[in-house]
């Protein structure tokens, strides 16, 4: 599995929030996000969208756990709409694991970067979300990119 140390820039970002029991309910609001993005013509080859989980649901009760869709916008792009959300998704160093987009990779892949991370000279930063990454190429060929926040040990 190839896993690479990443620091991902500040992105401005519009987004749509799913409140709920994590699951189905999560690609609903990423096929909103995408047909909003599609109207406004953003879903292209530079297109970056992201999935993020926005509490743990180990100690957040389901119906309370938020989930964003988000898709990268330039600070040209005037795009106001009631329907959308805006903001930034600060900068900071991840750990970036390229897997198939299939729930069991993903959670195969959650399994190996733990105990690769006791070895790296990272560590997971708790306080920051896991997120997922969909760029263009990836979407394609059924990938996504799982994003770890890490800080020097």
């Amino acid at each position: 599995m190839e896993m690479v140390i990443e620091n991902l820039p500040s992105y401005r970002i519009a987004y749509v929030r799913q409140v709920g029991p994590y699951g189905p309910a999560n690609a609903q609001a990423m096929n909103t996000l995408k047909q909003w993005a599609d109207k406004k013509q953003l879903l292209n080859e530079a297109a970056i969208l992201f999935g993020i989980p926005q509490d743990d649901p180990t100690t957040t009760p389901p119906e309370k756990c938020r989930y964003d869709a988000c898709i990268v916008i330039t600070e040209s792009e005037r795009l106001e709409d009631d329907s959308i959300e805006f903001g930034e998704l600060s900068g900071r160093v991840y750990l970036i694991c390229k897997v198939r987009h299939t729930a069991e990779a993903i959670q195969q892949a959650l399994n190996v970067i733990i105990p690769h991370l006791q070895t790296s000279g990272y560590q997971m930063d708790n306080n920051k979300p896991v997120i997922e990454r969909y760029r263009w190429e990836l979407l394609n060929q059924h990938y996504c990119e799982i994003c770890v926040p890490v800080r020097p040990v």
